[in-house]
């Protein structure tokens, strides 16, 4: 009932080496053990497009000790002396034409539902403010290229994957991205740009001759092969 409680001698018990936190109440008197642990202190308050980042230090409710989340603003945090603040975290501005690339610390579902796997690495493409998990870690702002119909992006695959446009692409497999595709290609985690390539123009009175021409059907090189082209 919040009264304090006396031993058969008349003093009042104390739970030593535990803390309490007290908020809007009648003013109140200090029994003889208790000290104040800091000064009195305002609320602290949490912007918009900023959070904090909490950790517990004991068990309580569903939470163990250890247990790490974030306290998104706008709003008021109230302090609990199971609950240590770490880090105030604000949130990243992702630009049109930009990608967020994001690490995993260690297996968790992230806020699109995907099961991540630890030091996975992966992209978000969408603009706005992103506030990471504490599962996550930024590695780096990822700016687009703009591509034109002049020049085109040659990319080689780290490891074999599916790209944004859902081609599978081997480890080591080279290729490009030109302007019919899309008008701006941010590179994946497991893109390596190689270079631009800037696009080869012929007059009614000049050739030119191609190694190991790309086939149509297959979209692969053709070893071996020459191709005439004018």
């Amino acid at each position: 009932d919040g009264k304090p409680t006396s031993d058969k001698h008349g003093q009042v018990r104390l739970r030593h080496g535990d803390e309490e936190v007290r908020q809007t109440q009648s003013p109140f008197a200090l029994y003889p053990g208790e000290k104040l642990f800091s000064k009195v202190s305002p609320l602290q308050v949490v912007a918009p497009l900023t959070s904090i980042k909490l950790r517990a230090i004991r068990d309580f409710d569903d939470h163990h000790a250890g247990d790490e989340w974030l306290f998104h603003g706008p709003g008021t945090y109230i302090p609990r002396v199971e609950i240590t603040v770490v880090e105030v975290v604000r949130a990243t501005i992702i630009k049109p034409n930009e990608a967020l690339r994001l690490k995993a610390l260690k297996e968790f579902t992230d806020s699109s539902g995907v099961e991540r796997a630890t030091g996975e690495e992966w992209l978000i493409r969408e603009a706005g403010a992103y506030t990471p998990a504490v599962e996550e870690k930024i590695v780096q702002t990822v700016a687009g290229v703009v591509l034109t119909p002049k020049k085109a992006l040659q990319l080689e695959a780290s490891r074999t994957f599916t790209d944004y446009h859902g081609i599978e692409r081997k480890a080591g497999e080279q290729w490009l991205i030109t302007n019919a595709q899309t008008e701006l290609h941010i590179p994946d985690v497991f893109e390596r740009v190689v270079g631009e390539v800037s696009i080869t123009t012929l007059s009614s009175r000049q050739y030119a001759i191609v190694l190991d021409p790309i086939s149509e059907a297959t979209g692969k090189p053709q070893l071996g092969l020459r191709e005439l082209r004018k």
